[in-house]
């Protein structure tokens, strides 16, 4: 009978991929700045009775201070961003679906801003969201790496 090491699992080479490697450079990169605006969001929501004005901005909608509702939805937006950033940075198992979900969400504000409220209320210009396309293929590249991340 052959002795079976509990350290054999480490001694053997096989093809462990992280989950983390399955995501691309740029996706990465936006990683770590949406982590810092989840955290920055919140901050801003807690001493937001300390702020007079804040600009924040996202998808097309701005704010000026924090406890509107455009601003709260703007930073509720970022802390959802910063906990997807953060299943993904960290694999978790959930993170891929959430992110699909962030990317859906992401793609109808932007459109909603774009095509429909420029046309129903008269002090909003129409204007071009380029977010779409990072937006798009974020979509995409979690579509394609969403069955391999939860089997690893």
């Amino acid at each position: 009978m052959e002795e079976r090491s509990t350290f054999e699992e480490f001694d053997t080479k096989n093809s462990f991929i992280s989950r983390r490697s399955l995501l691309p450079v740029w996706i990465k990169i936006f990683l770590w700045f949406f982590l810092i605006g989840g955290v920055v969001a919140a901050i801003i929501l807690l001493a937001g009775f300390f702020m007079n004005h804040a600009t924040l901005s996202l998808y097309g909608i701005n704010a000026n201070h924090p406890y509107s509702m455009t601003g709260l939805l703007i930073c509720l937006l970022l802390i959802y961003k910063g906990i997807v950033a953060y299943g993904l940075w960290f694999e978790q198992k959930w993170a891929p679906q959430a992110a699909i979900i962030d990317a859906i969400a992401g793609i109808a504000i932007c459109s909603i801003m774009m095509f429909i409220i420029p046309f129903t209320i008269p002090n909003i210009s129409f204007t071009l969201r380029l977010e779409l396309i990072p937006l798009y293929f974020y979509l995409v590249k979690m579509q394609q790496i969403r069955k391999t991340w939860e089997n690893l």
